[in-house]
């Protein structure tokens, strides 16, 4: 039975709604023809959409609650993800991986060129969320400047293809070297830094790069950016614009199988097991007789590398780069990605980046309302997923007594 005071909560709410959503929502600027349109039926869609969806959000967060708790009343064993459930059996586990391989492999010949650039955007984004995902969700250093590693790549391909004549895959591992010393470079004035300084820190750091990119004309070619950079050949082989952008996505693909590889060896590897200790507790990590600082340098370096290497890709797809493509909002998008598939996870960096690359897209729809839906559905997630997409577990390890054995 809903009561009187749920009903004047979800009306404060609709209220509130209507009035946060006015500008956007009812206010229209026609500037071909200088008239402003109100869109008054827009507020009450508004009004009435907020105050039913209000009733909604209340049981699903009463329901989250018990859930919480009966987690909580839980005691004999660990609780099984509902993916460790589904890859428990064999035949599941490999009847999906064929299925995925099989959409992979069939996505550029079924889908638009249009869709499948798109795609290759978000594998680029996977890179950049699996490299920062070492350093964040790993080592638990939020570091704010990572689009600074990012930059440097994507110059390192535009400037030594420009100067000397690099071909792509001499810049590629030349990318990743040039990353991994400005991680280097970055982590060691900031070893004693942590939480909010060192995000600071790190926000400044890239900063400082894309202004260095912006302001050095004679270096960089300023706000103006490098233009015609050359995309991967293969064996000198002619490819039309179409098939060179299949190619692209086809080399990602292999790229971020390898990257998920090394990640996931490095997650259960001693210097991963480090990571981990060290984003749990700096000080005990210390105490253990771990070294802060090799494990701090070795985090940061390697994570630039994937940014070093996916900013070599990215000026290979766009052939043209300029600073503004390098700002604080990317490093903020990546950060969210990690956050929003699940610190640590790398299967929920993978959906968290398809997922805030994707979206905004298939959102085209609604025009001028994506961003808002887009939002909202950000803001659900963080409520209900607090964890992210998929949450990342702990290995757990059953002793058996000589008696069971």
């Amino acid at each position: 039975m809903i009561s009187l005071a749920e009903i004047k909560k979800s009306f404060l709410v609709s209220l509130w709604f209507m009035f946060l959503t006015f500008p956007i929502m009812v206010i229209r600027v026609n500037t071909i023809y200088k008239q402003v349109e109100w869109r008054w039926e827009n507020m009450l869609l508004v009004g009435i959409g907020s105050f039913f969806f209000s009733f909604i959000w209340r049981y699903l967060l009463r329901r989250k609650e018990m859930g919480h708790k009966k987690e909580l009343a839980e005691k004999a064993g660990v609780r099984l993800t509902l993916w460790q459930r589904l890859t428990e059996d064999r035949r599941i586990y490999l009847l999906v991986l064929a299925v995925v391989i099989a959409f992979i492999a069939a996505y550029p010949f079924v889908f638009s060129m249009y869709q499948t650039n798109i795609m290759i955007s978000a594998l680029i984004y996977i890179m950049l969320g699996l490299g920062i995902n070492i350093v964040v969700g790993l080592a638990g250093l939020l570091d704010l400047g990572y689009v600074a590693f990012y930059a440097v790549g994507a110059y390192s391909y535009a400037l030594l293809n420009y100067h000397f004549g690099l071909s792509f895959w001499l810049a590629l591992p030349i990318g990743a070297a040039t990353g991994a010393f400005f991680g280097i470079l970055l982590g060691y004035p900031v070893l004693r830094l942590r939480g909010d300084y060192l995000a600071i820190v790190t926000l400044g750091f890239g900063e400082i790069i894309r202004l260095i990119l912006e302001n050095w004309n004679a270096f960089s070619f300023g706000p103006s950016g490098i233009a015609n950079i050359p995309r991967p050949g293969f064996f000198g082989i002619k490819m039309s614009l179409e098939q060179s952008s299949i190619f692209i996505y086809f080399l990602l693909i292999a790229l971020v199988i390898f990257t998920i590889f090394v990640v996931n060896r490095l997650k259960d590897s001693r210097i991963g097991r480090a990571w981990i200790a060290m984003r749990e507790d700096e000080v005990a990590c210390q105490a253990m007789g771990i070294d802060r600082t090799k494990t701090k340098l070795t985090a940061f370096a390697l994570g630039a590398t994937w940014a070093g290497m996916a900013g070599v890709m990215f000026a290979a797809k766009t052939t043209f780069i300029n600073p503004a493509s390098f700002t604080i909002w990317e490093s903020i998008n990546v950060l969210c990605i990690v956050v929003l598939g699940g610190m640590g996870s790398i299967l929920g960096v993978i959906f968290g980046a398809l997922a805030l690359i994707l979206l905004p897209e298939y959102l085209r729809a609604f025009s001028e309302y994506r961003m808002l839906l887009f939002g909202f559905i950000l803001v659900t997630m963080m409520v209900f997923r607090p964890g992210g997409i998929i949450s990342a577990t702990r290995r757990t390890y059953k002793f058996k007594s000589l008696d069971e054995s």
